[in-house]
């Protein structure tokens, strides 16, 4: 067989579908993985209605002006390319990183974060497929007892709003937390800072569902931001101090207006939803002289997907309640528009080639 399916997007004309095409052959120091599980991202739904563009396309996008989608994936590897220092051998289970490092720029040669990473699904071919290439350093080795669906989700929809609450927002324990969206992101961010003691964690969205879902994950309080007494709920429940951190993970900018009224003295305001529109102040003064911040925040350090599959895998961190729906590859439109109205009130959706 040298053909496969793949999810892909033509993006002059946005144009999304599932077609055959040839096999990848994987170069030197790649590997070529056979995908079990890939998930379907908000940012994947972007990608399709234009809203998102590549941000640094590699030569193969440039060339074809199409894209495989799936940042999100898990599967087992397939084949060795040429010059593969690891000890990857046919059949290992892996995870791969959303992204990779340049390698060149002056931040990789002194080993900190990249400046010109590049997303998988975004800046060069993805995992919507039945295989694809990954570069070695991009493996991560997963155990038997973690099933792929699970894996896959954590690139991006749990190691994001991990980084999110950790290293950007840098939540302590018994910090108070607002987090806005309990979404595909904003659900895991909720389970993140239960699971690092932020206290009281109030979680925010408009949907009944979504706010049962983050009190089932370990929200204290779940508001609706349009109830007339929610300044007042937020007050309360911090004891009129207001939040020391509140995360946007909806991307919305009456999200990010609401979020700093109830800023406390020092608070921040994270941003992980992605949106083109502009962060404003309402009053820039009061901002200033109470101290507050506001950060912006996108994917993952190298090291956390290392971290998650361990807390994974020994049900620190139960990701099944997480896996909404199942989905043949085939019909990756249809996952795309369940995704995007909302079907199912999903968190995640995994494809399956």
């Amino acid at each position: 067989m040298n053909s496969m399916l793949a999810g892909r997007l033509h993006l002059d004309s946005h144009t999304f579908a599932v077609e055959e095409v040839p096999i990848p052959v994987p170069g030197p120091g790649e590997v070529l993985v056979e995908v079990k599980a890939a998930g379907v991202c908000l940012s994947d739904v972007h990608l399709v209605d234009g809203t998102l563009v590549p941000f640094r396309p590699d030569d193969a996008v440039t060339s074809s002006g199409a894209l495989t989608l799936g940042h999100e994936v898990a599967g087992v590897v397939h084949t060795l390319g040429p010059d593969v220092l690891g000890c990857w051998t046919p059949g290992d289970r892996v995870v791969l990183h959303a992204g990779k490092t340049c390698g060149k720029c002056d931040a990789c040669l002194r080993g900190f974060l990249c400046k010109q990473g590049m997303t998988m699904g975004v800046d060069y071919d993805g995992g919507w497929a039945q295989y694809v290439i990954a570069r070695e350093d991009t493996l991560v080795p997963i155990p038997d007892n973690l099933p792929f669906e699970q894996a896959a989700i954590i690139p991006d929809a749990v190691s994001t709003p991990y980084s999110a609450v950790v290293t950007t927002g840098a939540v302590r324990p018994g910090q108070s937390v607002g987090i806005w969206g309990v979404g595909g992101l904003g659900a895991h961010g909720v389970r993140v800072a239960r699971l690092i003691g932020a206290a009281p964690l109030i979680a925010v969205d408009p949907r009944p569902a979504a706010r049962e879902r983050a009190l089932a994950f370990g929200a204290d309080l779940a508001l609706d931001p349009g109830a007339p007494n929610f300044a007042d709920a937020v007050s309360e429940a911090t004891r009129g101090q207001g939040l020391d951190v509140a995360f946007d993970f909806a991307g919305f900018p009456a999200v990010r207006d609401q979020a700093i009224a109830v800023l406390g003295f020092g608070g921040a305001l994270v941003l992980a939803g992605l949106t083109p529109e502009p962060v404003t102040l309402a009053d820039s003064i009061t901002f200033s002289t109470r101290r507050n911040q506001i950060r912006g925040h996108y994917g993952s350090s190298e090291h956390d997907l290392d971290l998650l599959v361990g807390l994974a895998s020994v049900g620190r961190i139960d990701l099944a309640p997480s896996v909404t729906a199942r989905v043949p590859l085939a019909d990756a439109a249809d996952a795309v528009t369940q995704l995007e109205k909302k079907i199912g009130d999903p968190i995640r959706i995994v494809l399956v080639p």
